[in-house]
């Protein structure tokens, strides 16, 4: 599924992932989480109520070509601060449109009001409210947001780009600088699959120690491949990390049972047997504290996560 828009910010040569999110220039992660949840829970093959296979299969390329990758650009910090730095490079050019001509009548409001940030979000939270309703209309509504938020931009310019960076985490400032001495990689990385996606994510909010999200992120995964060896691995050490062992246990021996091979699985494993002691008190102090205590490097985890990703 293509997505060609030629007006707002995309005739710029910019995908707005804003627009297609259906989500205001300022607004916060935990509302482009929030969005994207309900998004996903009208899109996705296993929620969607779009009838027919014909819309169930729009309904899924919707998700998977441009709300995912939408998504993805506000999910790490390195492409969050790329995505700002295009985003504050066409707040300055698009204070230079003379005479500008806007298709929709919300952005001709927008455009004369002084009551600008109350016209803005109301204007976007009418069409944003059923964005993904009528799936032959999806295209056009995000055009219409991505308008509005080019006329938002061109009202508000400079605000606009500081309450977008200040939603952030204070340390995207770095990443801003860093992401304009280095250039990102000329070729592009082959496309995810949606499981894929879901497991990256679960690994990075791991690595947090954010385990309440990763198991979401997981269970997705799961209920498009039960069968997926690294998603049960991983489910295991989530569950492990919540000290509940039985579940643990199921997922590691599941995906030692589809493939006894597996690394991950086999490093899953290990990752329980050293861990399953301590959480059930069974670990002496002596043998646990002082300079002679064995410490497995790099924490509980050990190289689970640092290594090439395991096909």
């Amino acid at each position: 599924m293509s997505l060609y828009i030629d007006i707002g910010l995309f005739k710029f040569d910019f995908t707005d992932c804003h627009a297609v999110l259906g989500i205001p220039i300022d607004a916060d992660f935990k509302d482009i989480r929030q969005q994207y949840l309900k998004i996903a829970r009208r899109l996705h093959p296993d929620s969607t109520a779009a009838k027919g296979e014909v819309a169930r299969q729009k309904a899924n390329d919707l998700f998977s070509k441009i709300v995912n990758p939408a998504y993805e650009k506000f999910t790490t910090e390195r492409s969050r601060a790329e995505y700002t730095v295009l985003l504050k490079d066409i707040s300055k050019r698009v204070r230079q449109e003379q005479n500008p001509q806007f298709q929709h009548e919300a952005s001709q409001e927008l455009a004369k009001t002084n009551n600008i940030e109350h016209t803005y979000k109301t204007a976007l939270h009418k069409l944003a409210l059923n964005q993904y309703e009528d799936l032959d209309r999806v295209l056009e509504i995000i055009a219409q947001i991505s308008e509005l938020n080019l006329v938002y931009l061109m009202r508000q310019a400079d605000r606009a780009f500081t309450s977008t960076s200040q939603s952030f985490p204070s340390n995207v400032s770095k990443a801003l600088e860093d992401s304009k001495q280095t250039p990102p990689p000329p070729d592009a990385p082959a496309p995810e699959t949606l499981v894929e996606q879901y497991l990256r994510r679960a690994q990075k909010l791991m690595e947090k120690n954010n385990f309440a999200h990763a198991r979401v992120e997981l269970q997705d995964a799961l209920k498009l491949e039960p069968n997926n060896t690294i998603a049960h691995s991983l489910m295991g050490i989530v569950y492990l990390k919540q000290n509940q062992l039985t579940m643990a246990r199921v997922h590691i021996n599941k995906a030692l049972q589809l493939n006894p091979n597996e690394p991950m699985a086999l490093r899953s494993k290990q990752v329980l047997a050293e861990a399953v002691p301590k959480i059930e008190g069974q670990t002496h102090p002596a043998k646990t504290t002082g300079a002679g205590a064995d410490k497995p490097k790099g924490g509980l985890f050990g190289g689970l996560f640092g290594g090439k990703k395991n096909k």
